[in-house]
């Protein structure tokens, strides 16, 4: 086996890949050696096809930039021909004809795939920690939340399974497992990478798909390999000037950088230890010779939140209902409470509460892009707090009763509508958005958005730091991440520890 198989990025495996050095079946051989033990201790990984794997490897992987590179999707909207789909969910196992164009695009790359990575029911909250698969663990703590939705990828990629895995990005969901696993999590601009074609906009422009890494050249050299509008395109947006690539190996020319500490989910506050994080994290930027400057976005938080959850509990009852078009009513009757509650509260919405919640959401691009005219970028924290306990953000067992009985009530009364009115909603929910009160900005303004792997709490549990950028200039993004990782900025994975 390839013992150095850790020591290497993507990039770099592949190279040796291309020189003869090493061979696509001795990679896989190092992945599934380091799968096998390590995957029953976090749950990263829920389904596996080595021998398909083995059988592409055998056969010759497309000569792209991560030729023989072992990968791994997440399980919610990547589709992967002929491999089941659960979404997270008990209700759902969907054994897809095709693949959906971003995987084609990632597998033209030569990454070799060999299994789907574990997700929450539809990535609906910020943990992983699904019914149908069980928890998934932090690399760095048994027994705490690899963050969510792409908890498992994350996982997957700090521990050292593979160098990189897809993963999908509606409220933070990249960024957020990103910082609470110690890798790095980057979230396109809306339309950058395609959805389709089963997907035109996923929660209104607010979904990205992407990869977690450790290193900032591989989530670059993916992005070159797979942006650019598809067929149906709702958005198509300018190419960069140059490759990614290219962007994250040179330095970037002095930055403005305004210092957002603010959350955007009222009630929230942030850890010292966070803070601290920040604080030391805005100095070294100074050092380098770039300008951090205090400043917020003039947001109303009070709507901010209640706008995000409207469209997002809209588009779960829209998916619970396409469901059962497509495939039937047995796929939607195991449903978790949580998830039967928002396609309750989205059933019990308007168009004309939909349309204001879009409107809402204009006023907080208009608001953010103002801000963006004076700095380049924002830097924040991306999560308020580091990793919690399993347990600690699914609905407890008393909020789940509540939710079924709310369920019930809604078959004699508009029960959504009261939820929302009386508070009911944001009491629920605050546990989930407060954590979200930094992420939710770049999936509500589709701007590009990152988390740098650069802290560490006291109880040895990475914090990450958020860099969000103007619309479409990923490029900037890419070169500050670069010259931070080359400072050394960026702490060990957890395999490394």
């Amino acid at each position: 086996m390839f013992k150095e198989y850790t020591q290497y990025d993507a990039l770099a495996l592949a190279a040796l890949v291309n020189a003869g050095e090493v061979s696509a079946k001795e990679l896989l051989d190092a992945a599934v050696e380091q799968a096998n033990q390590l995957n029953p201790k976090l749950n990263a990984i829920i389904h596996r096809f080595d021998e398909r794997a083995y059988a592409a490897a055998q056969k010759g992987l497309p000569a792209g930039v991560f030729n023989g590179v072992p990968y791994l999707l997440k399980d919610l909207s990547f589709y992967f021909a002929d491999e089941p789909i659960t979404m997270g969910s008990r209700s759902v196992n969907i054994v897809p004809d095709d693949d959906s164009e971003i995987v084609k695009r990632m597998r033209a790359t030569g990454v070799n795939t060999f299994g789907k990575t574990n997700t929450p029911e539809f990535g609906l909250i910020i943990t992983t920690e699904p019914k149908a698969h069980g928890v998934t663990h932090n690399p760095f703590k048994k027994g705490y939340s690899s963050g969510g939705s792409s908890g498992g990828s994350a996982a997957a990629v700090s521990s050292g399974i593979v160098p990189m895995a897809g993963a999908g990005d509606g409220g933070g969901s990249i960024r957020f497992p990103a910082a609470w696993c110690g890798a790095f999590g980057f979230k396109p601009s809306r339309g950058r990478n395609p959805m389709g074609p089963k997907i035109g906009e996923g929660w209104e422009g607010a979904v990205a798909d992407h990869v977690i890494t450790r290193s900032v050249r591989d989530s670059a050299a993916m992005l070159d390999a797979t942006s650019g509008a598809e067929i149906g395109a709702p958005y198509v947006i300018a190419p960069p000037d140059g490759t990614f690539l290219q962007a994250a190996m040179r330095a970037p020319r002095q930055l403005t950088i305004a210092l957002h500490q603010q959350p955007l989910v009222a009630n929230t506050e942030v850890d010292k230890e966070v803070l601290a994080v920040l604080e030391k994290t805005a100095k070294q930027l100074e050092a380098m010779g770039h300008r951090v400057v205090p400043a917020e976005p003039n947001i109303n938080i009070e709507q901010f939140w209640h706008d995000f959850l409207v469209v997002v509990c809209a588009h779960t009852a829209f998916t619970i209902d396409n469901i059962e078009r497509c495939y039937g009513a047995q796929h939607i009757q195991n449903l978790e409470p949580q998830t039967y509650n928002m396609a309750m509260l989205g059933r019990s919405l308007s168009a004309v509460n939909l349309a204001h919640a879009k409107h809402g959401w204009h006023d907080s691009q208009y608001q953010t892009g103002l801000l963006l005219e004076t700095y380049d970028m924002i830097l924040c924290p991306t999560v308020p707090t580091p990793a919690v306990k399993h347990g600690v953000l699914p609905p407890s067992r008393m909020d789940e009763t509540l939710m079924r009985s709310a369920g019930l009530l809604n078959k004699g009364i508009n029960m959504g509508r009261f939820a929302f009115s009386s508070g009911m909603i944001e009491k629920l929910s605050a546990p989930v958005l407060g954590k979200m009160g930094f992420t939710i900005l770049g999936n509500v303004t589709g701007l590009p958005a990152m988390s740098l792997p650069v802290g560490m709490s006291k109880k040895g549990l990475p914090i990450g730091m958020q860099l969000i950028g103007r619309m479409n200039d990923e490029t900037t993004l890419f070169s500050i991440a670069g010259e931070m990782e080359r400072a050394g900025m960026f702490t060990k994975p957890a395999f490394e520890k």
